[in-house]
């Protein structure tokens, strides 16, 4: 027990150690928690989903994705309830995470002190760290444990900067400042838990490119998020090409089911329960009349192979 209850110390000791010596991560360190994907890398280590797949995934509904995730064992992926600069647009992009923590100023000052041996700028605060080393289609997605007054981690200054280099937002687990301001910085949204005048205040952070929590949902740096009105979900990388075809296909299969239940042609019972032989080939002959399917034919065709109706 004695033993035990040792190795456990040990692990838990383990971030601790590695924070105290990098701010982020080395490469080596993110590919171990992202052993899974093995396709294209950032220099940093972290997953390079492919652009076309975030593009189709932007058509994706948060259910479909949710419900995925959740057959493949991820049930703390999804998390809601958030204030939208621009409500009716749809984000998709690659994770780059931070994390922000109540200020203490002994661990402060040592984050500071790692960040000018590592070339960090430290004119400014600590909250430009994240911006400085995002890449294009990144999503910059902070925990900054709720806080709203004097918790603003950007305001629009901060956030033209983001968007001149991802040219996507942020989804942060705190607020901002000065919304009228970020809202007219063309292609640049944000998902907040709230916005005040204040500036950002007795706040430190604490690690770039770790695992962090956003509310209910785990995010791993890297990880393909899907954000819009009905909230954010974000896709382990090496899941993110199956969740797309498989939820592609369900909506064709939505898509058919729907037609021909207006058309009078089955019954719902017939198109909510395991298809017919009969249902089927009239689906795979309805395909055919589709000239804009989600997907190329080779991978509709390929995904069929294995599909048990």
């Amino acid at each position: 027990m004695k033993k035990c209850f040792l190795g456990i110390c040990c692990f838990l000791a383990i971030p601790i150690l590695i924070n105290a010596q990098q701010i982020s991560p080395t490469p080596d360190q993110i590919k171990k928690i992202t052993a899974e994907w093995t396709g294209e890398r950032f220099p940093d280590g972290r997953p390079k989903v492919p652009d076309a797949l975030l593009q189709r995934l932007e058509n994706i509904s948060m259910e479909e994705a949710w419900g995925y995730l959740r057959n493949k064992g991820y049930h703390n992926q999804y998390e809601n309830d958030w204030i939208l600069i621009h409500e009716d647009e749809v984000m998709t992009g690659r994770a780059l995470t931070a994390q922000f923590m109540p200020l203490r100023p002994d661990a402060d000052a040592v984050v500071k002190e790692i960040g000018k041996e590592e070339g960090r700028v430290q004119s400014g605060g600590t909250n430009s760290w994240p911006i400085d080393v995002l890449q294009e289609g990144d999503i910059y997605v902070a925990d900054s444990y709720g806080k709203i007054v004097d918790g603003t981690l950007i305001g629009d200054n901060l956030g033209n900067a983001i968007y001149t280099k991802s040219k996507k937002g942020v989804i942060f687990y705190g607020s901002v400042r000065d919304m009228a301001g970020l809202s007219e910085i063309e292609g640049f949204n944000g998902w907040v838990k709230g916005h005040d005048p204040s500036y950002i205040q007795q706040m430190m952070l604490s690690t770039i490119n770790y695992p962090i929590r956003i509310g209910r949902a785990s995010v791993l740096p890297g990880d393909a998020v899907l954000a819009n009105k009905w909230g954010v979900i974000f896709i382990p990388a090496h899941l993110l090409a199956d969740l797309v075809i498989n939820s592609e296909f369900i909506m064709l299969r939505d898509k058919f089911g729907i037609q021909r239940l207006k058309e009078g042609k089955y019954s719902p019972g017939e198109i909510d329960s395991r298809w017919s032989e009969t249902i089927v080939q009239d689906f795979l002959q309805w395909i055919n009349t589709q000239t804009d399917l989600p997907m190329s034919r080779e991978e509709l065709d390929e995904f069929l192979k294995d599909r048990n109706w």
